[in-house]
């Protein structure tokens, strides 16, 4: 028998009472049928309700053959009457996504023809994939339109249609359908074939903002949070910047301009600190000999210093020039140069990369990489092998 479905009833209903039809194990959990539930089941790129059932928790719910099957913690007895609980908080958020998903796919496909080939709500934002590409400019007027219409505090309606009523009704669907069909309609923004839950007015639905987006598939892909999971997102991005003001010490409303001065600043001791050490590095090359190997081992250097103290001693000795520095990964990060008459590294580079379990390479004159292993080791091995 088919589950008689509640979750469609308006208002939402938080508790009901229904018999058990049957209970079996499933893994660590329990697969359970009623007689009826308004436990929504996962679909249409909704994920399913959650809270208690006959004292058991609800972990997931799914729809087969007409049947709706609840994933419980505990098992059920067959034929008892048993209470549900559905978590209406969680209805509510995950109604105001999937509304605010119809509004705004409506307005995207009433103004640029897009339809929307993909929907997904995740836990965080719901994502939507539309057919066409759309600018920056668009979106932002498409949001400001989809968001008038929440302030407006339209009805939404679902209602069932047959296939003889379908035939006379323009509405959105991925594919064609012959009916019973639940069309949900937004006033002044979206008519679409749906099977998730709604919210009763598009005012409940608070705001639809998009947060990001992304070129996917000739189209875009959306990232959408609406209703509370808009407050939350602000909230989150207010707790943010009030964090960085106050290691900025900046004043409200003064962010960007501090962090703009901070990127100067931060720019300007870069630089001091490439002089600083370019002072150093030459220095260093002074005790090196015309005609020497050059093996040093330094602390706080990147690729780039790396880089650039093998360029000041090479500038001393056309012979082997190589620089060290540990990482914090526990690595020895190192360079390899060499300026002396048909110079290539590549072979010496392969047999320490060999040596000590390293990755690295690059041209003739110069290669880069990292290994693992003591510098006095890797010293020792340089000095051996290039003597051989």
């Amino acid at each position: 028998m088919q589950t008689e479905a509640l979750y469609y009833t308006q208002p939402p209903v938080g508790e009901f009472t229904a018999r058990v039809l049957s209970c079996e194990a499933a893994g660590e959990t329990w697969a359970v049928t009623l007689d009826r539930t308004a436990f929504y089941p996962e679909g249409g790129g909704q994920p399913a309700d959650r809270g208690t059932l006959g004292g058991a928790k609800v972990l997931d719910v799914h729809e087969k053959g007409g049947e709706v099957v609840h994933s419980l913690s505990a098992p059920l007895a067959v034929g008892e009457t048993v209470t549900g609980r559905v978590d209406l908080a969680r209805r509510l958020e995950m109604s105001q996504q999937h509304t605010g998903e119809h509004i705004l796919s409506g307005m995207l496909h009433a103004m640029f023809g897009a339809e929307n080939v993909g929907f997904h709500i995740g836990q965080e934002f719901l994502t939507m994939d539309t057919s066409v590409p759309i600018s920056d400019e668009e979106l932002a007027e498409a949001e400001a339109r989809a968001n008038r219409v929440i302030w407006q505090d339209v009805p939404v309606e679902a209602i069932w249609h047959t296939r003889e009523e379908l035939a006379g009704l323009t509405y959105r669907s991925k594919k064609e359908l012959e009916g019973p069909v639940r069309i949900v309609t937004v006033p002044g923004a979206d008519c679409c074939a749906c099977c998730g839950t709604h919210v009763e007015r598009t005012g409940q639905v608070g705001m639809i903002k998009i947060i990001d987006w992304q070129n996917y598939k000739g189209g875009v892909r959306l990232f959408v949070v609406c209703g509370v999971r808009a407050l939350w997102y602000f909230e989150a991005q207010r707790a943010e910047a009030a964090a960085i003001r106050a290691t900025l010490s900046a004043k409200p409303g003064q962010l960007a301009r501090a962090v703009q001065h901070q990127s100067v600043e931060l720019e300007a001791a870069r630089y001091r600190a490439v002089q600083a050490e370019n002072e150093l590095f030459a220095a260093l090359a002074e005790s090196v000999l015309p005609g020497e190997a050059a093996i040093l081992l330094r602390p706080n250097l990147g690729p780039d210093g790396l880089r650039r103290l093998c360029a000041a001693l090479s500038e001393r000795t056309d012979g082997l020039c190589a620089a060290f520095s540990p990482t914090e990964t526990g690595t020895l990060a190192y360079a390899l140069a060499c300026t002396g008459p048909g110079a290539d590294l590549r072979g010496l580079c392969k047999q320490l990369n060999q040596a000590f379990s390293g990755r690295g390479g690059g041209k003739p004159g110069f290669v880069q990489g990292s290994l693992t292993g003591e510098f006095e080791e890797v010293q020792a091995f340089l000095r051996d092998t290039t003597q051989a």
